[in-house]
């Protein structure tokens, strides 16, 4: 067996530069690095030595970095992903958050960071975590229960079976998400003779598992015993490749569709049978099917709460749920029919199995009235003084977008205003991070869609809250020459959970700069995006917003636009409950009020 003399990061990266997709690219499209003592000598000599095949990315922040990497992977439907590697200590720290947001979203990312000594020679080392009762404890354990596998590398060889496990998962449709391989930095330095075929080119095909035929026979009696279907269509459609599947699907057998956040653009907003958003931001068109559905038919979602409003919303009482899902974990959720398959192998085959039949499609007035109502409050205002709701912002971008548009959010006011009114024409023109709604995601995740598809005009959308929180990656933007645009709706503070607060029966408090016990200040947001190199602008109108917006699509730079909003209108149509305990006692009336139709919202859902 011929060897390699390879120091172990030379061999990881090495390795990593090897691994195919089926459509020809490397698998790893990138590392993203800030080095620190605990990569840069191991590491940073490695990548430096593969740098002319295999790309390293300078950040700003270990968790922004790794957000890019993350919207990246989710952009092109895990059909690529990145590496994202740090120091030990508060580097790899900052990493953690986002390998959570992967884990939930079941994106795969790569994370490298470096490691105490395996040997314990100089311990403890600097930014060294001690465990007194643990010896091999070190501040990466924080990262087991956010990975998908993880694996700490004490001695050089271990990387020959740590390796292709960490690309298995990576890989695996089932079990995707976060790896974190924990690299002891003096291992890094370490050579070994690694055999030469362990470098060979390795292509990762998607695999696609076919249903259990006891699951599949359960599964078509339920479609054919059904009167009213509905298909919750959710990010598995997308990271399946099955939007053509679904249509097909759906146009055959009559069945109308409802969107989770990762599922909006399976179908395109004005198809007939796509009846828009379900759920806590759901549309009435989209809720109103769900109300009476007595057949559930989940496609690659996870039933989160957002989705089911939590669990109040399907209240038809001969209704089932039939969960076609590629991850048993999901399929199985409130004592669903389980078909645990590929979301485009399975709705191909159950299309076989029905045959003709079909189904009777929904009023279509449903639809017409809930679009109605949309336009209505994304329309710009009439009174040019007035200062502008978040609707009237989306409506603005909408009607400045086009058919590459990418519109992107994650937390605050605007994934549910977005989910609710935004009409995605194109898969994959929606990018939401809603599965762990992590402030901060925004200007990082534009950044990595951008990379992924630089031909697309990508809109990040994102409140003053979200963008004070991580901003960083905008300079990285402007260095890269990759340009994204930013739209900044100031509501002087967390706007969102005020309203929650406020719904809640809770008096407004610790949330806009006016209601804390600190002077409210004035960011000049414009002045701020400035200094990192953006193309900047603050408007005062709907009006001046769309200009802008126009400006910004014709410019090759990156362009940061600051809009004023009024903090507390909201859409009046639309929505669903949403549980979020309300305190037994208070002094206050008002939450005693909110208490009181709690419990009964509670009474309902059971």
């Amino acid at each position: 067996m011929k060897t390699v003399r390879l120091t172990a990061a030379q061999a990881l990266v090495r390795y990593l530069a090897n691994q195919y997709n089926e459509h020809g690219e490397t698998y790893i499209a990138g590392m993203w690095a800030i080095f620190g003592h605990g990569n840069v000598a191991g590491l940073g000599e490695a990548l430096h030595g593969i740098r002319d095949e295999f790309q390293t990315y300078r950040g700003q922040n270990e968790q922004s970095m790794a957000h890019a990497a993350i919207a990246y992977t989710k952009q092109i439907g895990r059909r690529r992903a990145m590496a994202v590697t740090s120091s030990i200590g508060p580097g790899a720290l900052n990493m953690v958050t986002a390998a959570a947001l992967a884990h939930v979203n079941r994106l795969p990312v790569l994370f490298i960071p470096g490691d105490v000594f395996a040997n314990r020679g100089p311990d403890p080392v600097l930014q060294q975590i001690e465990d007194f009762g643990d010896g091999t404890m070190s501040a990466n354990d924080c990262f087991k229960p956010v990975s998908r596998y993880f694996d700490r590398i004490m001695r050089p060889e271990q990387l020959l079976t740590a390796l292709p496990r960490a690309l298995r998962t990576m890989t695996d449709p089932a079990d995707c998400g976060p790896v974190t391989l924990a690299f002891c930095q003096d291992v890094q330095a370490e050579a070994y003779g690694y055999p030469e075929s362990f470098f060979d080119k390795k292509v990762w095909h998607q695999r696609r598992p076919e249903p259990d035929a006891h699951e599949f026979a359960e599964a078509v009696a339920a479609l054919k015993a059904a009167k009213n279907p509905i298909i919750v269509a959710g990010g598995g459609v997308h990271f399946g490749g099955a939007t053509e599947t679904l249509k097909a699907f759906v146009e055959k057998h009559q069945i109308p569709i409802v969107e989770t956040q990762a599922g909006k653009s399976a179908l395109a907003w004005d198809h007939a049978l796509n009846f828009g958003p379900v759920g806590v931001t759901g549309a009435e068109s989209a809720n109103a099917i769900a109300e009476k559905a007595d057949l559930v038919i989940g496609v690659g979602t996870r039933f989160q709460d957002f989705t089911t409003g939590s669990w109040a919303l399907f209240k038809n009482p001969d209704r089932k749920i039939l969960a076609l899902n590629v991850q048993p974990y999901d399929s199985a959720k409130h004592e669903a029919i389980p078909l645990t398959a590929d979301a485009k192998v399975g709705l191909e085959k159950l299309s076989k199995a029905l045959g003709d039949h079909r189904f009777g499609a929904p009023d279509s007035s449903l639809k017409d009235s809930w679009f109605a109502k949309a336009d209505a409050v994304t329309a710009a205002p009439t009174d040019g003084n007035q200062l502008p709701t978040d609707m009237q912002v989306i409506g603005a971008v909408q009607r400045s977008s086009r058919d590459n548009t990418v519109v992107m959010c994650a937390a605050g006011t605007m994934p549910g205003e977005l989910h609710q009114l935004w009409k995605a024409k194109l898969p994959l023109s929606y990018h939401m991070e809603y599965g762990f709604s992590c402030m901060g995601y925004e200007v990082a995740g534009g950044l990595g869609i951008k990379m992924a598809e630089p031909d697309r005009d990508v809109i990040v959308m994102v409140g003053d809250g979200s963008y004070m929180m991580m901003n960083s990656e905008l300079a990285t933007s402007v260095a890269m020459g990759l340009k994204i645009t930013l739209v900044i709706t100031d509501n002087r503070g967390y706007g969102c959970i005020n309203r929650l607060q406020m719904g809640t029966g809770g008096a407004e408090f610790n949330n806009l700069y006016a209601h804390t016990n600190v002077n409210p200040i004035a960011i000049d947001f414009a002045a701020h995006a400035a200094s990192m190199g953006a193309v900047s602008h603050k408007v005062a109108s709907i009006a001046e917003l769309e200009k802008a917006l126009d400006a910004a699509r014709e410019s090759m730079a990156t362009t940061v636009i600051v809009i004023d909003t009024d903090p507390y209108p909201t859409p009046d149509a639309g929505g669903y409950w949403w549980d979020v305990a309300v305190p037994e006692v208070s002094v206050r009336p008002e939450v005693n009020t909110a208490r009181a139709a709690y419990e009964a919202s509670l009474k309902e859902r059971t």
